[in-house]
């Protein structure tokens, strides 16, 4: 069976860890996500309640990937852009 190379990227405001896999062809976002080893890194993700995407698409986990895709891991938004840009209108 072939191999497709993708790449599995996770920030926090501290830290960005890409990792570089290759995986058997027609191998889905969730197997990708289990091979890159974040859960050990990050303890904090959960893999049954992440938000991902590939190249800033979002996609669900059993999205079949192709070479040269890079599944990204989304944190959860610290504030809602409209209210912030909100109180900053306010504040001037």
């Amino acid at each position: 069976m072939n191999a497709i190379e993708v790449e599995v990227a996770y920030a926090t405001s501290q830290r960005q860890v890409v990792v570089k896999l290759s995986l058997p062809e027609a191998s889905n976002v969730r197997s990708a996500l289990s091979a890159s080893g974040l859960f050990e890194l990050f303890p904090e993700l959960n893999p049954d309640d992440l938000q991902v995407g590939i190249f800033a698409e979002t996609c669900g986990l059993e999205k079949i990937l192709r070479s040269g895709d890079r599944v990204e891991i989304y944190r959860p938004l610290q504030n809602d852009p409209k209210t912030a840009r909100r109180q900053r209108a306010h504040k001037k």
